[in-house]
């Protein structure tokens, strides 16, 4: 049995610590004490999974300290702009050989950073080949019904990533491993740029064809981008890359596709995210990328026109006219 610290009460995080307890000894930190008290005597996250039975046998907690303790495995499941403090609070408290598996699909703005380069700066003394990424189409909500599902863990140390794969894997929830830690990871974040993208066209009563090119053409830059720093480009066909972008794309559970889809209702971005208890990392990351793209010189005219929509340089309207309107050139 292997003792698993997941950090982070939001839906994502919640879900993975009751799979967790199912086979191991997993404790569940909530910045919230309220949160963590109301999870612990109903074993029900009434504020992020309302209405899911949790695992009885996971334990909650406010207290850091007491999450990590003698842990085996540590997740960070908060949001981007929440992990460097998150895992800041970490120094000396974990050994540096534990691995440490990050949930969260952004860019840690100013920085650039992906989240593996976060904890790394913040623990530099940790093994860096065991800091990774767990990532796939795992909307929360199924996950935490049971419904069956794949996913990968990357990280460079294969015994470690082997570890974490033993520990979390079941009979609903399948685990590949992958090394490719740079590529899982910038498939995450750009496949929620791509959903917002597709939420707008959605928006707009746009059909399954516009839904499919903006996806297609999506996954190409993705792995442009991915490849630029140093990703494998067949994790982009992958698991990581197809399997996340399709479900993130396709579903109404989907935060990102959810937020897009108001844009193209003509909503504005204060009305939705004051409608919203949840992180769309899309948000967040969508300047970072267009930097990151920039500095690399990789195209990426879909998240380019996604970021104008952010910062209201575009109309949502815009968006596929925009995008339609480029010069011809070849696939």
């Amino acid at each position: 049995m292997t003792r698993v610290a997941v950090l982070g009460a939001g839906s994502w995080g919640t879900a993975v610590a009751s799979l967790a307890a199912g086979k191991n000894e997993a404790i569940l930190w909530a910045r919230d004490s309220d949160l963590a008290r109301d999870i612990s005597a109903t074993h029900i996250n009434s504020r992020y999974l309302p209405d899911l039975d949790l695992s009885a046998q996971l334990e909650v907690t406010d207290s850091l300290d007491r999450a990590v303790i003698e842990a085996e495995i540590v997740i960070v499941a908060v949001p981007s702009l929440g992990v460097r403090k998150v895992v800041n609070d970490l120094i000396g408290k974990i050994a540096p050989d534990v691995p440490i598996v990050s949930l969260t699909k952004g860019l840690e703005p100013l920085t650039n950073l992906r989240m593996s380069g976060v904890i790394k700066t913040e623990l530099p003394s940790h093994r860096s080949d065991r800091i990774g990424v767990l990532t796939g189409p795992n909307l929360a909500g199924e996950v935490a019904e049971g419904q069956p599902t794949a996913s990968v863990v990357a990280l460079s140390d294969k015994s470690a990533a082997q570890l974490v794969q033993e520990t979390l894997m079941t009979d609903r929830f399948r685990i590949y491993t992958n090394g490719d830690v740079v590529g899982c990871e910038i498939a995450g974040v750009v496949k929620n740029i791509v959903a917002l993208g597709v939420g707008i066209a959605v928006g707009l009563d746009y059909g399954d064809n516009a839904r499919a090119a903006l996806m297609t053409r999506g996954i190409a830059e993705m792995t442009r981008l991915g490849v630029a720093l140093g990703g494998d480009p067949l994790t982009f066909s992958g698991l990581a890359g197809m399997g996340d972008l399709i479900a993130t794309c396709s579903s109404h559970r989907s935060r990102n596709r959810r937020v897009g889809v108001e844009l193209g209702r003509g909503r504005s971005m204060d009305e939705i995210l004051a409608d919203t208890n949840m992180v769309a990392e899309g948000v967040t990351s969508t300047a970072p990328v267009v930097e990151l793209a920039r500095a690399h010189r990789v195209d990426m005219p879909i998240v380019v026109t996604v970021a104008a929509v952010l910062a209201g340089e575009l109309m949502a309207a815009e968006l596929v006219p925009a995008l339609m309107g480029r010069q011809a050139r070849s696939e």
